[in-house]
């Protein structure tokens, strides 16, 4: 599927992703924006036409089937008639390890779904205007380099032909253009009189004296010149030794004006930063919007613990509030309290810690002791919405290389869900949580439910940030699992069960010790 408008307009925007309403969406976005708009709907697609339109932005989908974005971007960088254009990558992919593979491929900037029009047009914008002016700084250097290769031909450089006293023997009529006097007026001068108004014995380190005297070849660049009326100018010269049978007799000195030259470095330099300093704040956007997601999901993930500890101080009170308290259960009751006040520390601990260095905080797991505190963590849940939770490991199962707190966060999290679900559906049967291995590298954990299930439509949408199904939810908790789940290097998924109502999470830990590819579900 292809499209095109606007053929007028100079901008060429290349719109790639699988899913119809993404695109339609994209397309309504930028429509009005005077664009040259092109649409493709799978990889190939996208790459025939970024080869013969070269647009200077592609919005490109990661996760496609047959080719993903990655591909995409990667094959695109590879081709020099594609390799220039910003690739903007659009994914409901959220973590850091995702976000650094795209830019390590060559992507330009990373916009996450589902799109905020406004973020979208000031993407586009600002990388269509950053590309436009790469283009022109390289139409501008290849009229540049075709200047020199040009002045080349047609010998335009000054050339002397000096003695070994550097007395001029020899000069070109470029070399007269550029004195502005006739060559044979220079015939018979000094070399360093007439450029640097210095004799040669004045002085023992002025250019070309060593190639003159020595035989020593020389290259300088920016160096003053004079000009026979007493100007200055800068050039560039390459000094040669004349030997005859080896026997030293001069020099010969080939040299050019290079002010023009300098000035159009320097206009070059000057766009170049130019072009740094939008991409350094394109940068500092994105962290900007980075840090926001990272700030709402933290606070979602402390909020837990804290939850945790206002039901069990109330479960306290009850128990202290009766005739006859049970001394054991208000201490396991308070216990409770202490390990999610510890579990809220260690996760505002651990926070504070990324922010500091890079460090992942993984350590060797046993899944089964850490499903087993999670569902002691979730029985005041348990008991709100009079459910059940049944466990089941494997036997023999290894242990998992992860950091506990996340795990335990996204476990904790996928079970609540669960038992409000049940409940929703007035159901009794338990909550199944079980974990078994998946293949060699991996351990797979599920979440099984009998309650109201998820809608057919919004499967897809259930990890996006921001999306939820709960009246007062956020939108955030089943986002904020898969960031984590991806940090440990595994997945984290929905499938619909294919018997009985309800529905059935799943994520995946890499086995401790094993070395290959990250955790993925299930052929």
């Amino acid at each position: 599927m292809t499209d095109v408008v606007n053929e007028n307009a100079e901008v060429t925007v290349l719109l790639v992703d699988d899913n119809p309403q993404n695109l339609k969406v994209l397309y309504e976005t930028l429509k009005d924006k005077g664009y040259r708009l092109l649409i493709a709907n799978e990889g190939e697609k996208a790459l025939d036409l970024a080869h013969r339109h070269h647009p200077e932005v592609i919005l490109l989908d990661i996760m496609m089937p047959e080719m993903d974005g990655y591909e995409v971007c990667e094959r695109l960088k590879a081709d020099p008639n594609t390799a220039d254009s910003a690739v903007v990558f659009l994914s409901a992919l959220d973590d850091l390890q995702a976000k650094v593979k795209g830019f390590a491929l060559g992507g330009a900037d990373y916009i996450s779904k589902p799109f905020q029009s406004q973020e979208v047009i000031a993407r586009v914008k600002t990388h269509a205007q950053v590309i436009r002016l790469e283009r022109e700084l390289q139409a501008r250097n290849r009229e540049l380099q075709g200047d020199q290769t040009r002045i080349l031909n047609a010998i335009s450089e000054g050339i002397y032909g000096l003695d070994e006293d550097g007395i001029i023997e020899f000069a070109n009529p470029a070399a007269a253009l550029i004195m502005g006097c006739p060559a044979e007026d220079l015939i018979g001068k000094s070399f360093f009189a007439l450029h640097f108004s210095t004799a040669a014995d004045a002085e023992d380190n002025l250019p070309v004296m060593a190639t003159c005297r020595q035989g020593v070849a020389e290259h300088q660049r920016d160096i003053r010149m004079l000009k026979a009326d007493g100007t200055g100018f800068s050039a560039e010269y390459r000094a040669a030794p004349k030997l005859d049978d080896e026997e030293l007799h001069g020099a010969v000195v080939v040299f050019r004006d290079i002010t023009v030259e300098l000035e159009n470095e320097q206009a070059l330099e000057d766009a170049r930063a130019m072009v740094q300093e939008q991409r350094d704040q394109l940068a500092h956007t994105s962290r900007l919007s980075t840090m926001g997601e990272m700030a709402a999901g933290f606070a979602h993930e402390v909020n837990q613990p804290l939850t945790a500890i206002t039901n069990y101080a109330r479960v306290a009170k009850r128990i202290m509030a009766k005739e006859q308290p049970d001394p054991e259960l208000l201490q396991q009751t308070l216990d409770k309290i202490e390990a999610q006040s510890h579990r809220a520390s260690e996760i505002i601990r651990r926070i504070r810690r990324f922010m500091k260095k890079p460090a992942t905080g993984k350590e060797v797991l046993s899944l089964p002791d850490l499903l087993e505190d999670t569902r002691q963590f979730a029985e005041v849940d348990m008991r709100n919405n009079e459910g059940g939770i049944d466990v089941w490991v494997e036997e023999q199962l290894p242990d998992v290389l992860a950091d506990p707190i996340q795990v335990q966060q996204v476990a904790l999290n996928l079970i609540r869900n669960a038992l409000e679900a049940t409940r929703s559906a007035d159901s009794s049967v338990p909550v199944e949580v079980s974990a078994s291995r998946c293949g060699i590298q991996c351990v797979r954990v599920e979440v099984r439910d009998y309650g109201v299930g998820v809608a057919e439509e919004a499967e897809d949408k259930l990890f996006h940030p921001f999306h939820t199904t709960k009246d007062d939810g956020m939108g955030i908790g089943l986002a904020t699992c898969r960031s984590l789940i991806q940090a440990q290097g595994g997945e984290i998924g929905y499938q619909r069960p294919e018997e009985g109502a309800g529905a059935c999470f799943w994520f995946t830990l890499p086995v401790t010790g094993v070395e290959g590819e990250p955790c993925a579900p299930e052929a």
